[in-house]
């Protein structure tokens, strides 16, 4: 079997106009990167908007079927949710499905560190994949750009004489860098002499958990974009009072800097489907979630849409039913829930998953106790996509050490937990071939009635909203509050802002707060150590445990195999 990136450098690639004209958009409408690449420009949403009154072309949704991509608890390694994506479009496209994907870019903190890209893999990617994982059109450097703008001018503002008041002290915006460094989580700014600063405890987050990024997702215009980032609050006054993006005169400025990363790029799969990529925030962090402005653009072109959110059904799921839905308008038709064998063996709790060492002997052979034991991590996602009212698939990514007998049992469980359907996958292997039954069965549940629901209303109080999160999705028995977060929560709802949606920061790699804790943990304690406010975002974010919005490297990165031959070719990347 070849690598990823062998079988990626050995396909065919279309010319991006040709992508563009299967889903009947005019070349008028692409800015090129090259190629294979193009931005769509925002005119577009004017044709949509004519063709609505005109009523040639059906409206949003009342043409493209919406499916959305989620996973079970994953492992360290990622259990194939993209794979899943892609081979499932490729698939529907196969069977005469007009099928358009819609993925996040990926930061370059996980490709140069644990996890590596997020273009797929096998015969299940998206091209140009090397493109795609390493800069690509520079939205995310764009987003940094902007992002530290803000973090110069806030500085500055104290440093010329302070005339709007700022407390030093009440200085919530940090810095954002878009690589995995622990180094700088915790920085001292401003040292040297009196012209260099006045110095300040701070920090960094990794880029894409910047608001900035979260509001290129959930932005439904480049006028909503330019309200959003003035919005985007900075600091408190001496006297309490928040300063703004646009109190400081730096709002106008990061607009400009993202009136180009606004734009959604097209690219394409390795079977030539059409694939957006626009946005990567961060699902344990952020609300982990592609853009608006991506998808509508999409479901008005496609007959489906397949996108991802990240992480499983307790992260990206439930923050996309409710913050994105609400701000979109868009209701998917069904969910697919990938999983694996070994990732369910995982949740028995009795083997550990390193990325870069071996996997565990008891993962790779058949072992139908440790599945059965573990299978309780797949029957809560089932049971929290089900929460929202919405048909489930359940897709069984399908490795070559999983035997029948394993496949069967978690195809029995699944439809016991209330799950449609039950398919295996084989894309990575087989490409489109190897989702086929997948996509028939989601043609099927797509035509299911749905009776969507939000968790809960927004008119309720802040902790109210994040106990419902924390026992009805993550199973907690209740939720703890340190000081600091009583300390916000009172704060915000005193500014207002407690009418908003709630991002809970949480790892990925538990249902609970604790990374450790496999299966499907039960009345445990949620700790909120603290709570931060994305109001041009438009959502409030509870950090659980000891969440970091800036990761740190592994011992044996993944950028250790990266590297460049003669000719210029990339190796190494995965």
């Amino acid at each position: 079997m070849l690598s990823d990136i062998e079988i990626v450098q050995r396909a065919k690639k279309e010319p991006i106009e040709k992508i563009a004209k299967k889903l009947k958009i005019d070349k008028k409408y692409l800015i090129p990167y090259g190629h294979h690449i193009a931005k769509i420009d925002l005119s577009i949403l004017d044709k949509i908007k004519d063709e609505k009154k005109g009523k040639p072309r059906p409206c949003v949704q009342e043409r493209g079927k919406y499916i959305l991509v989620t996973a079970i608890t994953p492992t360290p390694l990622g259990e194939g949710k993209t794979v899943t994506a892609i081979g499932l479009s490729m698939a529907l496209n196969k069977l005469g499905e007009l099928t358009t994907t819609c993925i996040r870019q990926p930061s370059l903190g996980p490709v140069f560190g644990i996890k590596g890209g997020a273009a797929g893999g096998g015969y299940s990617q998206i091209l140009p994949m090397e493109d795609f994982n390493l800069n690509f059109t520079g939205d995310v450097h764009a987003v940094g750009l902007a992002h530290n703008l803000a973090a110069a001018f806030l500085d500055n503002s104290v440093f010329k004489g302070n005339m709007l008041n700022i407390n030093p002290d009440k200085i919530y915006w940090r810095r954002v860098v878009d690589v995995s460094d622990r180094f700088l989580r915790n920085v001292k700014v401003g040292l040297g002499a009196k012209e260099d600063g006045i110095p300040r405890d701070t920090g960094f987050d990794i880029t894409v958990a910047s608001e900035i990024m979260a509001i290129l997702a959930l932005s439904n215009s480049l006028k909503d974009l330019r309200q959003r980032i003035g919005r985007v609050v900075l600091a408190d006054t001496f006297n309490g009072k928040p300063v703004t993006t646009e109190d400081i005169k730096v709002a106008g400025s990061m607009a400009v800097l993202l009136k180009e990363a606004i734009k959604p790029n097209l690219i394409q799969t390795i079977e030539h489907t059409p694939c957006f990529v626009h946005a990567g925030p961060f699902a344990n962090i952020a609300h982990g979630n592609s853009s608006i402005l991506a998808d509508k653009i999409a479901l008005t072109f496609s007959e489906y849409v397949v996108t991802e959110t990240g992480f499983g059904a307790d992260c990206g799921t439930e923050k996309f039913f409710d913050i994105k839905c609400r701000i979109s308008g868009l209701v998917p038709d069904t969910v697919v829930i990938v999983c694996s064998i070994r990732a369910l063996k995982m949740h028995s709790g009795k083997f550990r998953v390193v990325a870069g060492k071996p996997l565990d002997e008891g993962l790779v052979k058949e072992n139908l106790s440790a599945l059965e034991e573990g299978i309780c991590n797949l029957e809560k996602h089932i049971e929290n996509v089900k929460m929202f009212g919405v048909p489930v698939v359940v897709a069984v990514n399908r490795f070559t050490a999983d035997t029948d007998k394993e496949i069967d049992l978690v195809k029995k469980r699944a439809l016991e937990f209330g799950a449609d359907a039950c398919e295996i996958s084989e894309v990575w292997l087989k490409g489109s071939k190897g989702g086929l039954d997948l996509a028939k069965a989601v043609i099927k549940a797509a035509s299911l009635p749905k009776k969507f629901k939000f968790l809960y209303p927004l008119d309720i109080p802040i902790k109210e909203k994040i106990e419902i999160i924390a026992t009805k999705i993550y199973g907690a028995k209740d939720v703890e509050y340190a000081d600091l977060a009583e300390e916000k929560i009172k704060l915000f709802t005193q500014r207002g802002w407690d009418k908003l949606p709630i991002c809970m920061a949480k790892t990925h790699l538990s249902l609970s707060h604790d990374p450790n804790v496999k299966g499907r943990p039960r009345d445990f304690i949620l700790p909120i150590r603290d709570i931060r406010a994305s109001i041009g975002a438009g959502f409030l974010y509870p950090l659980c445990g000891k969440m970091q919005t800036m990761p740190g490297l592994p011992s044996h990165p993944v950028g250790e195999n990266i590297d460049i031959d003669e000719k210029g070719d990339i190796i190494g990347l995965s």
